[in-house]
């Protein structure tokens, strides 16, 4: 498989949406990629099931003060209010998705995780989606925004909901190619 021993990092902090965080790791490793939970917080984090439902604890892999965009061939930011919000306002991780850009490595974005793409100046001009509730931010942020299941833009890959992971992770792993 052409992502096997490629390395994926999955940006997240505390509310992360679980399974846009759950299911693109499980799509990842069973393509035979190494991903890696980074995040702004020590040890562990809570996921959230939608905005109100505790989900799992998950451990941390890479604290984001030591995780660079050059140690990794991808960057997934899962989506979920908390989570994307916290980290939008993080600037470690808005550094960190610049680098990807930059280096013009895959960037795979869902729901509420396209605000940290505004936040980090590369919104401006990229056909994407989200979540319908940030339409405006991310047009506001100079966005071509879409009402699509997934929407490809070079290295940018973005979807809207948990319901549309199955494209979603289809896409991220074949991206990897």
């Amino acid at each position: 498989m052409s992502a096997a021993g490629k390395k994926v990092a999955i940006l997240v902090t505390r509310g992360v949406e679980q399974p846009e965080l759950t299911s693109p790791r499980e799509a990842l490793d069973a393509a035979g990629a190494i991903t890696q939970i980074v995040s702004p917080a020590d040890g562990s984090l809570q996921a959230m099931k939608g905005d109100w439902d505790r989900g799992e604890e998950f451990a941390v892999d890479v604290p984001l003060a030591d995780a660079a965009a050059g140690d990794y061939d991808m960057l997934v930011l899962p989506g979920g209010t908390l989570n994307a919000d916290a980290l939008r306002g993080d600037p470690r991780a808005v550094e960190f998705v610049k680098a990807f850009f930059a280096a013009q490595k895959p960037v795979a974005a869902i729901c509420h995780a396209p605000w940290l793409l505004a936040e980090a100046g590369v919104a401006h001009e990229r056909k994407l989606t989200s979540v319908g509730s940030i339409k405006v931010d991310l047009v506001n942020a100079g966005a071509k925004w879409e009402d699509s299941e997934v929407v490809i833009d070079g290295n940018l890959i973005t979807s809207r909901t948990p319901a549309d992971l199955e494209a979603f992770d289809a896409a991220i792993v074949a991206a990897l190619d």
